[in-house]
């Protein structure tokens, strides 16, 4: 029995054929944003956000493009900038398109549902501030999912636990198989299993690849030698999921003026990930600050527009936004 969680999760629910498959990263995107038109079609009919149902289902479509656009693009602009100047033979040429290549990123997958939302509300006809408390409100469904997916593909590691926790971790810590390929793992430590594995290839694939197929002899005798991680992926699908989603219920009560629902969400967003980022391992080469990462910046950043936001919304008179029943 081991006494940690250690990730050996498949990525894919289905897998046709090595490497091609239908991905839980995608099913958790697509279950994102059926979760939030069921929530906004529902208060459409409910008369609470300004739209009509049938105005929620054309929304969604603008939201999918911007979050799959801005998502990859924030990725790459913030992360891996070289992606835009990688080009190549083989398709799709260009490493912006290269998405099995790095990841996408929530900031840049908020920025560009902003952008979607803007669209949507100008070829609409519809107040703008109505269209994004609509955006926000069904936004912390899709975040959560998102952070889950993320554990399902072994990304986004958190920070190591200490020294003095490592002996003997707590339950929730978390351990991955795929640090055997880390520079810092010496590949002495996995002696013990080599009559364990093949020994026609690497020790590391070897053993990497059983932990996968979940072969309970290498695990046993691997989990002692991972090092213990905080379980970050979990940590922030609470925060960015139920949570936030907690905190704009309880403004949602009320009847609001519109942009107040975002300006709470960019506030409640950006706190919650200046929180959860202490405990998710920084990112190698990447802007920062002394100890402020890029997306604590980023999240200063929404922090002080949702405060503008808010400030300036509850200055307005007019009809207001929301409300339970």
């Amino acid at each position: 029995m081991l006494a940690v969680l250690v990730h050996n999760l498949s990525p894919f629910a289905f897998e046709f054929s090595p490497g091609f498959g239908i991905r839980w990263y995608g099913i958790a995107y697509a279950t994102g944003f059926l979760l939030g038109y069921a929530l906004l079609r529902e208060l459409a009919k409910r008369g609470r956000i300004g739209l009509t149902a049938l105005q929620v289902g054309d929304l969604m479509a603008y939201l999918i493009a911007g979050v799959v656009i801005g998502g990859r693009v924030g990725h790459v602009v913030f992360y891996e900038p070289s992606m835009l100047i990688s080009f190549h033979a083989d398709l799709p040429w260009w490493g912006l398109l290269d998405i099995h290549k790095g990841g996408m990123s929530s900031h840049g997958g908020i920025i560009g549902c902003a952008v979607g939302a803007l669209i949507f509300a100008r070829r609409a006809q519809l107040p703008i501030l109505v269209v994004t408390d609509c955006t926000a409100f069904g936004a912390p469904l899709g975040l959560c999912l998102g952070r889950l997916a993320n554990w399902v593909n072994a990304e986004l590691w958190g920070k190591p636990l200490p020294e003095s926790m490592q002996a003997s971790p707590p339950w929730w810590a978390v351990k991955y198989p795929g640090e055997v390929f880390e520079p810092t793992f010496a590949v002495e430590r996995l002696a013990s299993l080599q009559s364990l594995v093949p020994p026609s290839e690497p020790i590391q694939d070897a053993v990497y690849r059983a932990a996968m197929l979940h072969r309970n002899d290498v695990l046993t005798k691997l989990e002692p030698l991972l090092t213990a991680y905080y379980p970050s992926n979990f940590i922030q699908a609470f925060t960015d999921g139920p949570l936030l989603f907690i905190v704009m219920a309880l403004v949602w009560i009320r009847p609001r003026m519109p942009g107040m629902i975002s300006g709470v969400f960019l506030i409640a967003y950006g706190a919650s990930r200046m929180i959860s980022e202490q405990f998710r391992a920084a990112d190698l080469g990447v802007f920062a600050i002394g100890s402020l990462t890029l997306p604590m910046l980023l999240s200063v950043a929404m922090i002080a527009l949702g405060i503008t936001l808010c400030v300036w919304s509850s200055r307005r008179a007019g009809e207001r936004l929301g409300g339970v029943c």
